[in-house]
């Protein structure tokens, strides 16, 4: 039985001497070639590869879900991905779904023996991208400690009375942290000051 394939395609640019034909043509060979059954096309143009949301890419995922194709076909992993991380999990949703994932430019293919060890790479490249930004981050923030800097939020004054003359209007506090823009709890925390004793807490 043929597998169904889907091709995927971008180009970040409109106007610009792009054109996803480009990458389409090689892809429909390559299918033709593999004996494979084309089933769609999904081309988002104009779109940058950094974007979070694609129309056409989020298509493609919803269609993946629903196992309207066998293999996935792409001809780099940057018209595809926009990160590492990104790629990462795509290739372990489409493992989880049993979606093959070609990129002509890489010579990966995840039905292979070879594109299945090249994605645990992959994966691990990723873990260790994370784990350094982690040390990083720890490491900042250590720095920051060690140099007397207050981490969170700036602390933010409160005019307890003010809270007081709310609540005895009948204001919720709810409506007393948006009127003051203060949290709800701060305004509980002041709330607790003597009705009518001018007081300044901090939230």
């Amino acid at each position: 039985m043929h597998k169904r394939v889907a091709l995927y395609a971008r180009v970040s640019t409109k106007n610009n001497g792009q054109d996803p034909e480009t990458q389409l043509v090689a892809l429909r060979e390559y299918a033709e070639h593999r004996g494979f059954v084309p089933i769609g096309e999904y081309v988002d143009i104009g779109i940058s590869g950094s974007k979070d949301r694609r129309p056409e890419l989020d298509r493609l995922m919803v269609d993946a879900r629903h196992r309207r194709f066998d293999v996935i076909l792409v001809a780099r992993f940057d018209r595809f991905a926009r990160s590492t991380r990104h790629l990462v999990n795509a290739l372990e949703e489409f493992q989880a779904l049993g979606i093959d994932f070609v990129s002509l430019s890489e010579s990966i293919d995840t039905s292979t023996p070879m594109g299945r060890m090249v994605f645990t790479v992959i994966g691990a490249v990723a873990e260790l991208e994370r784990s350094l930004i982690r040390e990083r981050v720890v490491m900042g923030l250590n720095r920051a400690r060690k140099g007397g800097t207050r981490l969170g939020r700036p602390r933010v004054p409160v005019d307890a009375a003010e809270v007081t003359r709310l609540r005895v209007q009948g204001r919720t506090w709810a409506e007393i942290s948006l009127i003051l823009s203060i949290s709800r709890g701060a305004a509980q925390r002041a709330g607790s000051v003597l009705a009518g004793t001018p007081a300044t807490v901090l939230s």
